[in-house]
């Protein structure tokens, strides 16, 4: 809205084709379009300043959040407010798979793909991983086979015009914005050492296995795996930072996906709390400064999640928009995009099981918590309300029910 419609910085049909263009690569689709439009009007510095303009609101908000959520999350009013929003961010992520889900499973052979992504990760705690690279395999062979079961879809234009824009349907690509192997290298190497110099410090100060060293290294993976968006790659952060790690319990996750949900920028600004609760619990500046250790790592994982991503549209542009229709490049993601619904909706379930039964399945239905997450459901696929709206709703009522027990 505020680029085509208000500043008329690119047209309608050239801003879908780039988020098109950004479904089909790994990362955050919105901190890429903005990145990608710096990047075509003001070259690879417009494409820094735009990407980094775009999340670093976000992670000072949430770095200041995190500390209030450490310190303050036992007051009586604080904890009654997360008490609603727990419910109600299991009904965001159960609508968050019935979105993608809506978009992505077209046939039945996708909704197969989703449906066992679903088991291998519910049933056999199967690495995210090896989803997608099951998923990317079966769309590969798929797309050879079955070529019109793995057509990717994407975002149509719409028929509303907007007037002139400064890049139009016609304007010409720049000369920056044309495919270059030397280009390609160049970034590609610089992306290398922005990566590898901090990693080798953090190596050398704490030791591989030292917590913020192990926390640059997996969200480094995790910034290659975001295929669908933030939704995407939750299932992955859960399985590692609170089952393999142990950065966080299950109820601090959930609490951190409401910050997120909340925070202005984009969701994937989660993974700052994830670090910066990881970080301020195992003090791993001392006790004295758990707070430096905190934001510290919040810092980290954010540049550790997001460089990829300024890579891939700074140096792969260019490649990605003459790949665009091609079936043997698309075919796989289709397939990835199909999996990761069925990953999402694992998700659901991981935090309606921890909400919902706080004491395990021996322990009792936790009534008020499943009456707030039905009611959120119905405001979300019933009347439509925003997630905001949803989330202060809850909070409210769960803040209620907090003060009157």
């Amino acid at each position: 809205q505020e680029v085509v419609e208000r500043r008329h910085w690119v047209s309608e049909r050239r801003c879908l084709h780039v988020v098109n263009d950004c479904m089909l690569l790994p990362g955050p689709e919105a901190q890429q379009l903005a990145t990608y439009i710096g990047w075509l009007m003001h070259r690879t510095w417009g494409g820094v300043v735009a990407g980094a303009l775009f999340v670093l609101p976000s992670l000072f908000i949430l770095i200041a959040l995190s500390w209030m959520y450490i310190a303050f999350g036992e007051v009586p009013v604080v904890a009654g407010l997360f008490y609603g929003i727990k419910p109600a961010v299991t009904a965001i992520v159960v609508q968050a798979a019935h979105r993608i889900g809506s978009r992505a499973l077209k046939n039945n052979w996708l909704w197969a793909i989703a449906a066992a992504s679903f088991a291998a990760i519910f049933a056999f705690n199967v690495p995210f991983p090896l989803i997608v690279l099951g998923a990317a395999l079966i769309g590969y062979f798929g797309g050879r086979m079955a070529p019109e079961k793995f057509r990717a879809g994407g975002h149509s234009a719409a028929k509303k015009s907007f007037g002139p824009a400064l890049i139009d349907d016609d304007t010409p690509s720049p000369e920056h914005a044309r495919f270059s192997w030397l280009k390609l290298a160049s970034l590609a190497l610089i992306s290398a050492v922005l990566w590898a110099l901090p990693m080798g410090v953090l190596t050398a100060l704490f030791g591989w296995e030292g917590t913020l060293t192990q926390m640059s290294w997996f969200f480094t993976k995790a910034a290659l795996l975001t295929f669908g968006g933030a939704y995407a790659v939750l299932p992955y952060v859960y399985q590692g930072a609170v089952g393999h790690y142990g950065w966080l319990t299950p109820t601090q996750m959930i609490d951190g996906l409401a910050l997120g949900e909340t925070t202005p920028g984009p969701l994937i600004m989660v993974v700052a709390f994830v670090g910066f609760v990881g970080a301020y619990v195992s003090q791993v500046f001392g006790a004295d400064q758990v707070f430096l250790a905190g934001a510290v790592a919040a810092a980290l994982v954010t540049w550790f999640t997001f460089l990829p991503s300024f890579l891939f549209i700074l140096a792969g542009g260019p490649l990605v928009e003459s790949t665009h229709n091609e079936l043997k490049f698309t075919a796989p993601l289709t397939a990835i995009t199909a999996a990761v619904v069925g990953v999402i909706l694992n998700l659901a379930c991981f935090f309606g099981y921890h909400v919902l039964w706080p004491k395990g399945f021996s322990g009792n239905l936790d009534w008020p918590s499943a009456v707030i997450a039905i009611a959120a459901a119905i405001a979300l696929f019933r009347f439509k309300r925003g997630v905001i709206q949803v989330l202060m709703a809850c909070a409210l009522a769960g803040l209620a029910v907090h003060l009157l027990r």
